[in-house]
């Protein structure tokens, strides 16, 4: 597995991936994949990765800004992704390692994700990754005709930001 930069030629691959997770139901409050130009406003410039085995995507990770505030400019909201066919298999890890490390590179000092409860899988990976849970969000949000719940996690950085 080789974990590469993000850009536009790999947006085909990762938008196939997004779609996956949209059909689960439990993944996020979108239901419809973005094009490439809002997908790129959407994220940080930096910490923007895919994982590639024999030159295919099969998984990525981006960060966003949480707020345009600047007193929020070390603060990041994580969105990683594994092709069904490759979960469970380190690649989520590995893509949250490379992240983390990359984000402090940028003066990140906090990553939040949000998450449904129900992705058992994604809770996971971030409580393995050093993340808290700091809160429940109880019916924030419809997702169809449905209600849904969210947990919050967040990683404190231990290198960037701590005076």
């Amino acid at each position: 597995m080789e974990i590469v930069t993000i850009n536009k030629d790999h947006f085909s691959e990762i938008a196939e991936i997004y779609k996956q997770g949209l059909e689960t139901g439990h993944a996020t409050f979108e239901t419809s994949v973005p094009v490439w130009e809002s997908w790129d406003k959407s994220k940080l410039k930096h910490s923007r990765f895919a994982a590639a085995i024999d030159n295919t995507v099969v998984g990525w990770a981006a960060l966003s800004a949480v707020s345009d505030r600047c007193v929020y400019g070390g603060v990041a909201e994580v969105s990683i992704y594994i092709s069904n066919d490759y979960k469970g298999k380190g690649i989520g890890k590995a893509l949250m390692l490379k992240l983390i490390e990359e984000s402090e590179a940028n003066g990140i000092w906090t990553l939040q994700s949000g998450m449904f409860p129900e992705n058992e899988a994604t809770v996971a990976l971030h409580k393995s990754s050093g993340f808290r849970i700091i809160g429940y969000r109880e019916k924030i949000g419809k997702l169809g005709n449905i209600w849904r719940d969210t947990i919050m996690m967040e990683r404190r950085s231990k290198t960037v930001g701590i005076n």
